[in-house]
């Protein structure tokens, strides 16, 4: 992004500060019109990609070109358009009147503008994307199979990509970012900017820093905090990073280990509630889910994900006898205590969502509580000067979101129009044979193919289109089936070769790329379970009995314990590799148990696996116990 100066700076600081603030005008005084409110949001992001964003790695660093300006000046015109015929557009019928030349000039400028913002703003894989499709519709009748569709004037393929308002440039998913989407990342600016990321990281440090594994642990458990509001693996990886990497490789960390554990830490923070970045809302208005139910049903997978994560380098760190954090580098319980006012802002917002107020009035009351308590300490005011940055950075950060969701819509009204994603999902039938899991492993595949070049939501976004409709016909629910993908279009931001969390947690850690990325995924692996098993039992969506909800509970725990044990070679002590390999064949067992729904339906079943559960733990407990004071011994004698 290009370092504008001078009066260029202000103008652009004061044009994206107005879009936060009409953002959280709308919020609290009512959304316009569907055209009007998309218009608004359009109308300044789509210029912005030009103006800050170079077209090549030639272009000025420090000020746009002549040809940016005009770019810029251009993209203004098609939501103008669209905003001031609202009227008229809202009265045509759809498919059926024509459209008038000016409508279609405009049309297919837009659609130029946004490949080349997209191209710029987000990744030049986006704008390939969205070319691809659009490339499709004028071969498709050449197609055959599910792939032909009936020719398509440029007039419709207008119309469908710029004038409706369920789908394309201003379609739905737009929509969610004009209004939900916002809202959040706004609570996300002021929350950054009054220091709330470092409370995380202070606070990590003080919970886990002390034990073996200290420093792995904070990025961890700070990462998975902030990862839930930032929701872009990217920015949580340098939010957290520069400090949790420098550490682990000071206390002993290899430098591919220690760029992995905050890469797959902070991918994990958009499957984290409340949050989740902006998956949930946007899954919310393609399902008609409500947002709660859905973060309600995250929550187990989530927790699950990050546990795994924790006993990871928990067990790496026992087995190569790494140490925490001294005492003289953490911040004291008494400052802890004191800066704890600065977590009442996201209390505040979870309570108003479990007890039923719209994310909309929870997200507003939870803007103006972290604008309140910043007074409490002089360090965080939000003065003038930095509550202008911080609508500011809002703004800015709506840029990506906006660009590729309109991506996305576009992609996602190009295939519905067609009857593509439904000859698409007619296509993962045969190949799977109806069977439900070769089904689900090509959606997997798919997702993240798409994941691996596109930013996770508009990655969900077109893989749900595709894929959803053919899980649904095989009886997987509708919240199974979109959590699913949408699992996998986040984890794609760890999977060689192109996993970009794991790329900029090598530049920090100053690691290989690929050999981090590796290890990103090795660490992540659980991530990659936890979808079957939700798939075949919906108990780990909170969807089922008490007793249900606690076998999975149960039986999964352990199973993390075995999987991190045989992966990392210790549990308790250092492994053999036969004892690895029995560790993994055990959690194989666990894992594929916790899927047989109806087994642990029985109540007998359930009885035998809670008296288990506690028994084992018990155990586990004791072994541990006994391992501590040897070693303390052990230790004891040497000294």
């Amino acid at each position: 992004m290009r370092e504008i100066k001078g009066w260029l700076k202000w103008f652009i600081s004061v044009v994206l500060a107005g879009l936060a603030l009409f953002n959280l005008y709308t919020a609290i005084f009512g959304v316009f019109q569907p055209r009007i409110q998309r218009g608004a949001l359009m109308i300044v992001v789509l210029p912005m990609a030009f103006l800050l964003f170079p077209a090549t790695k030639k272009s000025p660093k420090d000020r746009p070109s002549i040809l940016d300006v005009i770019l810029a000046l251009l993209a203004v015109l098609p939501p103008v358009f669209v905003m001031y015929y609202n009227d008229q557009l809202n009265m045509r019928f759809e498919l059926v009147d024509p459209i008038s030349t000016q409508a279609l000039l405009l049309g297919l400028l837009n659609i130029g503008l946004i490949i080349e913002a997209l191209r710029r703003a987000v990744v030049p894989m986006m704008a390939i994307f969205v070319s691809v499709f659009l490339g499709y519709l004028f071969v498709a009748p050449y197609m055959s199979g599910v792939f032909y569709s009936k020719p398509m004037p440029i007039e419709r393929i207008v119309e469908i990509n710029y004038l409706i308002t369920n789908a394309g440039i201003y379609g739905s998913i737009v929509g969610v970012t004009a209004t939900f989407v916002a809202i959040f990342v706004i609570f996300g600016s002021f929350m950054q900017n009054t220091n709330t990321g470092a409370y995380f990281t202070n606070l990590a440090c003080k919970l886990a820093g002390n034990g073996p594994g200290g420093p792995a642990k904070i990025a961890v458990i700070s990462s998975g905090l902030f990862g839930s509001i930032s929701g872009v693996a990217a920015a949580n990886v340098y939010a957290t990073g520069v400090f949790t990497i420098p550490l682990m490789k000071r206390l002993g960390y290899k430098k591919k280990f220690a760029g992995a554990v905050e890469a797959a830490a902070s991918t994990g923070g958009m499957l984290m509630p409340p949050v989740m970045g902006a998956g949930a809302f946007v899954m919310s208005e393609i399902t008609g889910i409500p947002y709660i139910r859905i973060v309600v049903a995250a929550l187990l997978g989530a927790t699950f994900y990050y546990i795994s994560l924790v006993f990871r380098v928990h067990f790496y760190a026992k087995k190569h006898n790494l140490g925490g954090v001294s005492e003289e580098e953490q911040v004291s319980t008494r400052q802890l205590l004191i800066d704890s006012y600065q977590l009442i802002p996201l209390v505040l917002l979870v309570v108003m969502l479990v007890i039923g107020y719209s994310p909309f009035v929870a997200a507003i009351w939870a803007i103006a509580g972290t604008f309140v308590l910043s007074f409490v300490n002089r360090k965080t005011w939000l003065t003038p000067k930095k509550l202008f940055e911080t609508f500011r950075l809002a703004g800015q950060n709506m840029i990506m979101l906006a660009l590729s969701c309109a991506g996305a819509d576009m992609i996602v009204s190009i295939v519905t129009y067609t009857g593509l994603a439904l000859g698409i999902s007619a296509v993962i039938s045969t190949w799977s044979g109806g069977i439900l899991l070769p089904a689900l492993m090509l959606i997997m595949f798919t997702s993240l193919l798409l994941g691996m070049g596109l930013p996770c939501t508009p990655a969900y976004i077109i893989a749900v289109t595709i894929g959803g409709p053919a899980l649904q016909a095989m009886g997987v629910g509708l919240l199974q089936a979109h959590l699913f993908v949408f699992y996998f279009a986040i984890l794609a931001g760890v999977t060689p070769p192109v996993c970009i969390a794991a790329y900029c947690a090598a530049s920090i850690a100053e690691s290989q790329p690929f050999q981090t990325g590796f290890e990103a995924l090795r660490l992540a692996s659980v991530g990659f379970i936890i979808p079957y098993i939700f798939i075949f039992n919906p108990a780990l969506l909170m969807q089922g009995t008490f007793m249900e909800i606690v076998t999975i509970i149960i039986i999964i725990f352990p199973a993390l314990i075995f999987t991190a044990g045989g992966m990392r070679g210790y549990l308790l002590r250092t492994l053999k590799v036969h004892e690895q390999f029995l560790s993994l064949i055990v959690a194989f067992g666990l894992i594929l148990l916790s899927t047989q729904k109806e087994l642990l339906s029985s109540p007998i079943v359930e009885v035998s696996i809670l008296v288990t559960g506690v028994f084992s733990l018990l155990v586990l407990f004791i072994l541990h116990r006994r391992v501590m004071i040897r070693n303390s011994a052990v230790s004891a004698s040497q000294t």
